[in-house]
C-alpha cells in the first residue's frame, strides 16, 4: 500500500484485512512522507519511507520496484498516494496497481476539490477505483459509488462523506481484484461481481 499524508484509505484495508476477511496479505506500506508510519506499525506492517522529489523520482521508483520484486507483491494499492507514477513504472506494473480518487475529476481538478464542489453546490459525492495507466486517472474503472450531498453540508462534511465513499470503493475494488473477478478489456474492465 502506497500513501502520502491522508490515512483513511490506509487504515481501512489494514483493518479489513485483519478483521473482516479482505483476502490480502499486506506485506508493506510505502510512504513518500513519514506521516503514516505509526499507522503501519500499529498493524504490524513494515513501513518503507521512499521520499520523492523531481530529482529523485527515478531512484525512488527503482527502490519501489526492488521492494515489489523482493516481497513478491502481486498488487500495489495507491491509498491517496499523491505522486504521479512514471509511464515506465505504469507499464512494468500494468494491471497490478489500483488507485482511488474522488469522482469529481475532471470537474474539480487541482487543489481543494471539496471546496470547489461546495462552491458549485454538488448533490452527489463519489469515488472511483481504477487500474493505473500512464494516462493520469484514465485507467480502466473497477468500481464507483456515490452518496448524497446537501446544501447544508460544509466543506468538511463533504470531505468526510467523500472519504467514506473512497474507503468503500477501494475495498471493493481490491476484493474483486484479489478474488480474480476483474478482467482487463482494453480501456475497460469486466467485473464479475
Amino acid at each position: 500500500i502506497m500513501v502520502s499524508k491522508e490515512g483513511h484509505c490506509l487504515t481501512d484495508p489494514l483493518f479489513r484485512a485483519r478483521s473482516q476477511g479482505l483476502p490480502v496479505d499486506v506485506v508493506g506500506v510505502v510512504g513518500n512522507h513519514e506521516t503514516l508510519r505509526d499507522v503501519a506499525e500499529f498493524y504490524g506492517v513494515p513501513f518503507h519511507h521512499i521520499p520523492v522529489t523531481k530529482e529523485t523520482k527515478e531512484a525512488a521508483e527503482a527502490e519501489l520496484l526492488g521492494l515489489v520484486d523482493s516481497l513478491n507483491v502481486e498488487l500495489v494499492v495507491l491509498a491517496r498516494y499523491m505522486q504521479i507514477l512514471s509511464p515506465a513504472l505504469c507499464e512494468r506494473l500494468h494491471g497490478g496497481v489500483i488507485n482511488i480518487h474522488h469522482s469529481f475529476l475532471p470537474s474539480f481538478k487541482g487543489a481543494r476539490p471539496y471546496a470547489q464542489a461546495h462552491e458549485r453546490g454538488v448533490k452527489l459525492i463519489g469515488a472511483t477505483a481504477h487500474y493505473v495507466t500512464a494516462d493520469l486517472d484514465e485507467g480502466p474503472i473497477i468500481e464507483q459509488d456515490v452518496t448524497r450531498a446537501g446544501h447544508e453540508d460544509s466543506v468538511s462534511v463533504l470531505q468526510a462523506k467523500g472519504q467514506d465513499v473512497e474507503r468503500r470503493v477501494l475495498a471493493q475494488a481490491v476484493r474483486w481484484h484479489t478474488e480474480h473477478r476483474v478482467l482487463l478489456n482494453g480501456h475497460r474492465t469486466v467485473v464479475f461481481a
